[in-house]
């Protein structure tokens, strides 16, 4: 079985569709309003960590947390229509997984103000979390092929992008990391705000 019945609780779709696109929505809102309001902040050469450290860190690290939100309701929406079939138990377990990095990341202050005292785990759970988009997408794909076939395609897609922009990311050089890791953020956003809608449709029956 690889299509998916209408969910028991269209209000509870309802809720995480709408949650799920309002955490991804906000983390671009979020990057916006520190971009601005951080002083000499470059977008395209300055990552978003850069703003989740110092002075106004609670601008990134809240909108970071909206968006955590966002990839757990993506994983309780599929998790309450697993069907059984290939691909949704994969697809689960790496939106949650990639909630947990983002939770770290965002509590984690030792990243773009220099700080490297004791175990500095940021890059590691960036590595884990760029892993987790290409195969979540992957499983994504392989789970909707049939219940929503335009979200497998776009899934496919934003799997690939993933799996060849992240390790371009990190050898492009700073002077244009900014850019590229909002470009990579963008795709992700806009992925999830498509499983948002498709979550609200189902609840409509």
């Amino acid at each position: 079985m690889s299509d998916v019945s209408p969910p028991a609780a269209p209000g509870l779709m309802r809720f995480l569709g709408a949650l799920a696109i309002l955490g991804a929505l906000t983390l671009v809102v979020g990057n916006i309003v520190a971009s601005a309001v951080v002083p000499g902040h470059d977008w395209v050469a300055d990552t978003v960590s850069d703003l989740a450290a110092g002075r106004y860190e609670i601008i990134q690290d809240v909108t970071l947390y909206a968006y955590a939100a966002a990839a757990m309701a993506l994983g309780l929406g599929l998790a309450h229509l697993h069907p059984g079939a290939r691909g949704w138990s994969g697809a689960i377990l790496a939106q949650m997984f990639i909630a947990l990095c983002v939770i770290v990341i965002g509590a984690r202050n030792e990243y773009g103000d220099g700080d490297n005292d004791g175990i500095v785990i940021h890059i590691y759970v960036v590595y884990a979390m760029g892993a987790a988009y290409v195969a979540g997408f992957a499983a994504s794909a392989l789970a909707l092929r049939e219940a929503a076939p335009g979200l497998a395609r776009g899934s496919w897609l934003a799997s690939g992008l993933w799996a060849v922009g992240a390790p371009v990311f990190f050898m492009i050089g700073t002077a244009y990391d900014g850019a590229f890791e909002r470009a990579l953020g963008i795709v992700s956003v806009a992925w999830t705000c498509a499983m948002g809608g498709w979550f609200i449709r189902l609840s409509r029956g």
